[in-house]
């Protein structure tokens, strides 16, 4: 589990580069104005971080106060949060981490893991997705 609680196994950016799926690279470049060649990661905690997460003030600040992740901190949330560059981001985040302090990480896993499906099909989704790739319903699952 990433510090920040946006959990690393249902990002896209990682789940394109895991699955070598170039027409989702494809897609999520013009999300972040990267050449496809950028679009890879394997986690935040990994050796292959995506260039976006690479500078991550959340990482810093928790590495820096011995913290595992933000629900151990008395400070969330904090400029950090409240400034995340990416709404969606920042919304997962605020749901996220205070379940985190709950029910600890591996039922907040469980929960994401859960949570990204689409109701309809079954199929898994990513952080952010809008319409099941699967059957074209809409979703909102962050």
């Amino acid at each position: 589990m990433p510090p920040c609680g946006l959990y690393c196994g249902v990002c896209g950016i990682l789940i394109a580069d895991r699955d070598n799926n170039q027409k989702f690279k494809e897609r999520l470049t013009t999300v972040y104005n990267l050449p496809v060649e950028e679009i890879q990661c394997q986690g935040c905690r990994s050796n292959q971080v995506f260039t976006y997460c690479q500078a991550c003030l959340i990482k810093d600040c928790t590495q820096q106060k011995g913290y595992e992740g933000c629900h151990q901190c008395q400070d969330f949330p904090c400029e950090y949060i409240e400034n995340f560059p990416l709404p969606v981001g920042k919304k997962v985040i605020l749901r996220v981490v205070p379940r985190w302090r709950e029910i600890g990480t591996e039922k907040v896993i469980e929960e994401e893991e859960k949570r990204y499906v689409c109701p309809s099909c079954g199929y898994k989704l990513f952080r952010g997705a809008k319409t099941c790739r699967n059957c074209k319903k809409p979703v909102d699952t962050d």
